[in-house]
């Protein structure tokens, strides 16, 4: 960027200030437009990090769906600008921060929850009379304007007509495992329309509650919760509303309330009048924006390539290997198991680098055996010498299930390493240990 009076000038177009928030591969900031003064975000792409984990088509498809989807309830995105190195997108700014962050405070007032689930389905159905499923739709991805207007963010999942298969259904297992669909999680194929409505019933539980409606701290425990629609509304959900929402988390999609009957419901009718319900009106996409950002010659590719190709044996799959979601066989809870399981909400990248810290530190030569799967290997020992693998599947962009297991060598001399070298050198990539 370019050094101005007042701050970083971006492009001659853009005074950079604060950052607001940033991610693996993304940086936003705060901006303005210098010429008509305009308060904007500015999302900053590491073009050559895209690049090499293969997030490609997801940048282009969300440049290509925020033109398509525009809307009074959606963040607008203003222009799309490229250097070398860097992808820009200016976008709305949302003043009033994440939904989130009211709720984190408490829960709202009914009429407060209903107005933002009016909006929220209103641009909903918006996107999905465009071809365009959200997939990720969670509070922290609605964002509320300086009047507190709700605004959907985050389209980096979303998916469009063209990207179902012959059958008519989406197979990419994808979202935030707490709002995730359960027709989603058995990866038999699914309808992104339906997998959106059902996002949408856990919000609105979310804004009504003030938590969760499936919520266990192993990962598994609560995708068996989503599977059966296992809840419990609370005494001051009214009746009306319970029934709506019984509707909508309906574990079945067949049979699953459609946006068109949600807005029919009385429940959902009152005060609807003062909610504005007609979008922008929207312009031709252009397709060329998403692939000339991302024309980027001469970056070499790594071997950090394949982290893009990562299994899609997840847990999600993990979950569809079991009938009844009965995973008792899978996740012994003993505590000398030779096997362990963990998520991780870091990048793989990261998470590849922090096992090849604790195989140099025990001494053990590490392989690459194929597209996530790792084998540490000790020194030959009557016994046969220690042998780790260690396998990373994707359950969505922003967490990896990664399992490790011995599978030669010495049971108690694995054991012991376990316990006082590999588990605490892994405590900084950990977000939670499956089956304790």
């Amino acid at each position: 960027m370019e050094r101005g009076n007042k701050g970083n000038v971006l492009m001659k177009k853009y005074e950079v200030g604060r950052l607001l928030g940033k991610g693996t591969f993304a940086k936003v900031y705060y901006a303005r437009d210098i010429k008509t003064s305009q308060y904007v975000a500015i999302k900053v792409i590491d073009k050559e990090k895209v690049l090499k984990v293969g997030l490609i088509d997801q940048i282009k498809r969300e440049i290509s769906v925020m033109r398509l989807v525009r809307h009074s309830n959606v963040v607008e995105l203003y222009e799309v600008m490229a250097t070398k190195t860097k992808i820009y997108m200016v976008l709305e700014y949302a003043k009033g921060g994440e939904l989130f962050s009211k709720v984190a405070k408490g829960r709202l007032k009914e009429d407060a929850a209903r107005r933002y689930f009016q909006q929220l389905l209103t641009a909903v159905d918006f996107c999905h009379s465009r071809g365009v499923c959200h997939r990720d739709l969670k509070p922290e991805n609605l964002l509320l304007d300086e009047n507190g207007k709700l605004k959907i963010s985050d389209f980096g999942l979303s998916a469009l007509a063209e990207s179902k298969k012959q059958d008519g259904l989406l197979h990419t297992t994808c979202g935030t495992p707490a709002y995730v669909a359960p027709e989603v999680i058995r990866r038999k194929g699914y309808d992104g329309a339906k997998a959106d409505i059902w996002s949408c019933g856990v919000i609105l539980f979310v804004l009504m509650a003030g938590r969760l409606p499936f919520h266990d701290s192993d990962l598994i425990e609560m995708y068996k919760k989503i599977g059966k629609s296992e809840y419990r509304c609370p005494n001051w959900f009214p009746s009306d509303m319970r029934r709506l929402l019984a509707c909508i988390l309906d574990p079945n999609p067949a049979t699953r309330i459609s946006v068109e009957k949600i807005m029919e419901n009385p429940w959902f009718r009152k005060g609807l009048d003062g909610v504005i319900r007609n979008g922008k009106a929207t312009q031709e996409v252009n397709q060329s924006d998403g692939n000339a950002v991302l024309n980027c010659p001469n970056i070499k590719m790594t071997d950090d390539q394949e982290l893009g190709k990562l299994m899609n044996l997840n847990a999600f799959d993990i979950i569809s290997l079991s009938a009844g979601f009965d995973l008792s066989g899978l996740f012994e809870k003993t505590p000398d198991k030779r096997e362990a399981r963990f998520i991780s909400a870091q990048p793989a990248s990261d998470i590849i680098s922090k096992l090849e810290e604790v195989a140099e530190y025990l001494k053990l030569k590490i392989q690459k055996k194929g597209h996530g799967l790792l084998q540490m290997e000790g020194a030959k020992s009557r016994k046969g010498g220690l042998a780790i693998d260690a396998e990373i599947f994707e359950v969505t962009p922003s967490f990896h299930l990664v399992e490790i297991k011995q599978i030669n060598g010495d049971t108690l001399e694995y054991l012991n390493i376990w316990k006082q070298d590999i588990r605490p050198a892994l405590k900084d990539i950990i977000w939670s240990w499956q089956g304790e």
